[in-house]
């Protein structure tokens, strides 16, 4: 008797450990939002609405990259590579339930002629019904969020420096410990420069991205499974590689050429504008849009649609001119 107790006891213990050692979806695993009165719902938004816009201005920013566990036998982590430069954030759009804001990288040139490039850019909408996912192999689709999960939360959608996708999570704003947070679920994402340049091989990151403002700007901490087939050909079982923590630390500067950035976004602006809404109409015919990746640029289209901008700068091109070229670029390489 005493030993079938003993089984038991056992048997129901591991199994209670067991399931404590599942993971869970983060956003799953916190459920719906509960419905807040008028009122709360009123100040709830506008306690988001501000978390966001307060990532607009101008700022030092340090990329702190480590590889940390090794989750194969066989794979060795990179060493850690910490990076930085000045960046300019814009706010281009905003409206009670989405702001889009665009981040321009702000570069030394010889002469003390500041070079700016169009850097990533982030979507941000309240309630959304679906959001832009990566799929894998230079394909992302429009997925459904969960209806209840769409209360009091806002999907991100990060952009290329082309405009073109790169990955879309959603999450809810929190404030735990004093820290206001928004963390997404789990997102996949296309692999960055700084890895696919390398080869290596995994192609994909599983990842949580968290955002937070703090008293000199704010982080964005991205929390990485490096993805890969095991037998290393397309479309073969995904298996993990390596973790990795990704900190991009956000400090308000100025002792930068900030003019540069405000002059290549006034010369450029309607053309990156007719260039969203030619990748909108592409995503909508087609619920979604296939674009080769391409290691040193992102897609296929970067370099391309990159280099008009900085003609219509240049005085080379006029914008209906570049925005004519970059249409055409985008039916090309999407196919639609």
């Amino acid at each position: 008797m005493k030993r079938t107790m003993n089984s038991a006891f056992f048997r129901t213990a591991l199994a209670a450990v067991m399931a404590a050692a599942i993971p869970m979806a983060p956003a799953l695993a916190d459920g719906p939002v509960a419905v807040r009165a008028p009122a709360d719902e009123a100040a709830a938004l506008a306690a988001d609405r501000a978390s966001i816009l307060a990532m607009a201005g101008d700022y030092k920013v340090t990329f702190d990259f480590r590889e940390t566990t090794p989750w194969r036998a066989d794979y060795t982590p990179i060493p850690s590579k910490i990076s930085g430069g000045h960046e300019s954030v814009r706010v281009i759009e905003d409206s009670p339930r989405r702001i889009v804001l665009q981040h321009l990288l702000v570069v030394p040139g010889e002469n003390g002629k500041s070079m700016v490039i169009k850097h990533w850019r982030q979507d941000w909408v309240y309630e959304p019904e679906s959001v832009l996912v990566y799929a894998g192999n230079g394909k992302w689709v429009l997925e459904d969020v969960p209806e209840r999960m769409r209360a009091g939360r806002w999907s991100q959608t990060v952009w290329q420096t082309d405009d073109s996708p790169r990955y879309g999570g959603w999450g809810q704003w929190t404030e735990e410990g004093g820290v206001r947070r928004w963390r997404s679920n789990w997102t996949w994402r296309p692999l960055a420069r700084r890895d696919a340049v390398r080869m290596p091989p995994y192609d994909r990151y599983l990842a949580i991205n968290r955002h937070s403002p703090s008293p000199a700007g704010w982080i964005h901490w991205q929390d990485n499974i490096k993805m890969g087939p095991e037998d290393g050909k397309v479309g073969g079982k995904l298996v993990p590689f390596v973790q990795e923590s990704v900190l991009n630390t956000y400090v308000k500067a100025s002792d930068y050429d900030v003019k540069a950035a405000d002059a290549y976004w006034a010369a450029t602006s309607s053309y990156w504008a007719a260039v969203r809404a030619a990748w909108d109409a592409a995503i909508a015919r087609g619920k979604g849009v296939s674009v080769a990746e391409v290691a040193e640029t992102g897609s296929a289209s970067g370099e391309r649609l990159m280099a008009f901008a900085d003609d219509i700068q240049a005085g080379k091109l006029s914008t209906p001119q570049a925005i004519t070229k970059a249409r055409a670029i985008i039916a090309q390489v999407t196919g639609n």
